[in-house]
């Protein structure tokens, strides 16, 4: 059989190779750009060219798709590598007489017996953007909004100075350290999950993400749950949000675990 005669269509194998291999790349074509994208419960397309575009990377959402309404207002608190860094004695004073309120969930020397987080030793500017966002409804929490909507904002700044001001100390309910789970060391880069420590560290963190060693498991694991199902979404970035919603219930479980379960560093916050 010549050249000629192998690749032509009235050669069997020739013709049999060539629509399987067009069957493979329709199939594969549609799973990959039309099923993979629709099956992703956390996006919504209007039309199949939607999942086409998301699929091939370019902007996916038609102009004339109208963008979720937001039923639930927004942080509005800026926050530099600035903010409160300068206290004075005043301020933490004034911020030690109105603490005695939060004394009932926060402890009286801002460590928590309960699941409250622990706010001594707390970055000044994470309590800052907390109690605005409690007092304008970014946030909400049963206790926390009556407690802040009267806060002025002299108080809120006295108050996020003295808990900064304050040492951090062991937590009341102490766990056995476990290792680092590996959704904290590397994150997951596939899913656009970065390492819990690159916002969350002791030393190296970004403006207004708290440091989170001893804070309570429950506490913890709560607020992820409420970052991945969009119930607490005073995140400015959306960074909680789509971090929250990409890790898996175990990966949520192992790190609040693990940083329930570390003391907290004996170095003082600085902002």
């Amino acid at each position: 059989m010549s050249t000629r005669d192998l690749f032509t269509f009235r050669n069997r194998h020739f013709t049999n190779g060539v629509g399987i291999t067009a069957a493979i790349l329709i199939v594969t074509t549609i799973v990959g750009f039309i099923v993979l994208p629709f099956a992703q419960p956390w996006v919504q397309f209007a039309n199949v060219w939607d999942a086409i575009c998301s699929a091939a990377g370019v902007p996916q959402r038609a102009a004339s798709v109208t963008a979720p309404e937001q039923s639930k207002r927004l942080s509005g608190v800026v926050l530099t590598s600035n903010t409160l860094s300068r206290p004075s004695q005043e301020a933490i004073g004034r911020g030690a007489t109105l603490a005695q309120r939060c004394a009932i969930c926060h402890g009286p020397t801002g460590v928590s017996r309960a699941d409250s987080p622990n706010l001594a030793g707390q970055y000044a500017a994470v309590i800052y953007k907390e109690l605005h966002d409690f007092r304008t409804g970014a946030r909400s929490n049963a206790v926390m909004s009556p407690f802040a909507v009267n806060l002025t904002d002299q108080e809120i700044t006295d108050l996020s100075n003295y808990y900064a001001y304050l040492p951090r100390l062991p937590a009341y309910h102490p766990t056995p350290q476990l290792p680092k789970p590996n959704i904290v060391i590397y994150g997951a880069p596939m899913r656009g999950i970065a390492p819990c420590g690159s916002c969350h560290g002791s030393l190296d963190n970004k403006t207004g993400s708290p440091w989170l060693e001893g804070q309570s498991e429950a506490y913890m694991k709560a607020q992820l749950q409420a970052f991945a199902s969009g119930e607490r979404r005073n995140d400015i970035s959306q960074q909680m949000r789509n971090i929250a919603r990409a890790m898996t219930p175990q990966e949520i479980e192992q790190a609040a675990a693990y940083y329930a379960s570390q003391p907290p560093d004996v170095v003082k916050a600085v902002d």
